[in-house]
């Protein structure tokens, strides 16, 4: 099958890295049409899916597609096969090298060997994203963030349930959250990655968003590209807190940087990362 390639267009706003992502759009490896809409899309990042969405007889050609798709010009991540299923060792030979793989999301992660095995047989050098589906994988969540090779830690909601028989109230859902908050800063990596909000309605995913940022959370999985703009914008600073960080450095820099009480630097601190994920954004002071 010859499929297209594709490169970002000159003039789109400068990418942003994988490390502050907020959008994570998932793309079934047998819809080869999509790769390149995908690619144009208000996505941070794109995950190839070779796991969940591809039949198993179908993984072998899923799999010849995607690699096509990236050795000729295409970049993105590509969600794999699980360490325990025999289509893990095929997904990593075929994508090793690859450059176009800017990294691979392995699916139900549950041991830092898991993580370890999968980025020693890609060279040592290819990102692993963790997807955590399962109530094991969360009580490892420390080790699998502290794990050779982990990139960042993604919380696969929808399989945690079916696992745990847990509901999608938010309660429920507060703890796993948190333990992969926990975990990411204890493994210092970059804040993890929600699952996807199913709904289609704009309200609801703008709501759930919100709850995954007040977590601690920093990105989302989603399965639509209507809901690019939603996550990306509920991820982002708001303006006025632009506003306030900005009026707050200028001012700190005015008094020579003297710290005048115990709230300064953790002021100071939050004014830092808000200016610098509102560059990274794009998001302007009101």
């Amino acid at each position: 099958m010859t499929l297209p390639t594709t490169s970002r267009p000159a003039d789109e706003a400068d990418e942003v890295s994988a490390e502050i992502a907020r959008s994570w759009l998932l793309v079934s490896a047998r819809r080869t049409d999509e790769f390149d809409v995908a690619h144009r899309s208000r996505a941070d990042q794109i995950v190839l899916d070779i796991e969940d969405a591809v039949d198993p007889k179908l993984k072998p050609q899923a799999r010849d597609d995607v690699a096509t798709w990236l050795s000729g010009g295409g970049s993105a991540w590509v969600r794999i096969n699980d360490r325990t299923t025999d289509f893990w060792s095929g997904d990593v030979d075929h994508l090793k090298g690859l450059p176009g793989l800017r990294g691979v999301m392995l699916a139900k992660t549950e041991s830092a060997a898991d993580v370890t095995e999968t980025f020693d047989r890609l060279g040592g050098s290819t990102p692993v994203l963790a997807l955590i589906e399962s109530a094991l994988g969360i009580e490892e969540a420390v080790s699998i963030a502290r794990a050779r090779g982990a990139f960042r830690l993604a919380f696969g909601s929808g399989d945690y349930r079916r696992d745990t028989g847990t509901s999608a109230d938010d309660m429920a859902m507060a703890y796993p959250r948190s333990r992969l908050v926990v975990a990411s800063r204890i493994g210092k990596l970059p804040g993890p990655i929600d699952g996807p909000t199913v709904s289609s309605s704009h309200p609801i995913l703008r709501e759930q968003s919100e709850v995954a940022v007040a977590l601690g959370l920093t990105g989302k999985l989603c399965l639509d590209r209507d809901q690019l703009p939603v996550i990306n914008e509920a991820i982002s600073p708001t303006k006025s807190d632009v506003t306030w960080a900005r009026d707050f450095l200028a001012d700190f820099e005015a008094r020579g940087g003297v710290i005048r009480d115990g709230s300064d630097l953790p002021r100071l601190g939050r004014a830092q990362k808000i200016d610098k994920l509102a560059r990274a954004f794009g998001v302007e002071p009101l």
